[in-house]
């Protein structure tokens, strides 16, 4: 189930945006990893959806008309406090840990790939060369 998936997010994988896009971006703190995607122009009105990035996915946010935003959350600020104890009870609120969705793609540490959504279909658009600032 999980290599057809791949196969078919690979064949949806087209090879240019379909609005012209601005030089991508990202930059790293300690919590979190944000990618920026300037938007030069989208006469479509092309709604985005997700961004995939270094083998993780987010939701892309629309910070403006011509800038989106994917945050990344790190590994050190989703570590939650768990009781462990021998007293089944004592652990009742610790709660399930969240598993980050993995990437189907197979990318470069400086590229991207961005979903959208399109005539009711998602499909996809790789951007490469996402510059660390």
């Amino acid at each position: 189930m999980v290599s057809f998936y791949n196969c078919s997010s690979a064949k949806m994988l087209q090879n240019e945006s379909p609005f012209e896009i601005g030089e991508a971006y990202y930059q790293e703190s300690n919590t979190d990893i944000n990618v920026y995607i300037p938007i030069k122009s989208n006469p479509n009105n092309t709604i985005l959806d997700s961004v995939y990035f270094q083998g993780k996915k987010t939701k892309l946010e629309l910070e403006s008309a011509s800038l989106a935003v994917g945050r990344f959350k790190t590994e050190s600020t989703q570590k939650q406090d768990i009781i462990m104890s021998n007293k089944p009870y004592a652990e009742y609120g610790n709660k399930i840990p969240k598993l980050s969705e993995k990437s189907p793609f197979e990318l470069k540490e400086n590229e991207c790939v961005v979903s959208y959504k399109e005539e009711n279909k998602f499909k996809y658009f790789k951007i490469k060369n996402v510059i660390q600032k």
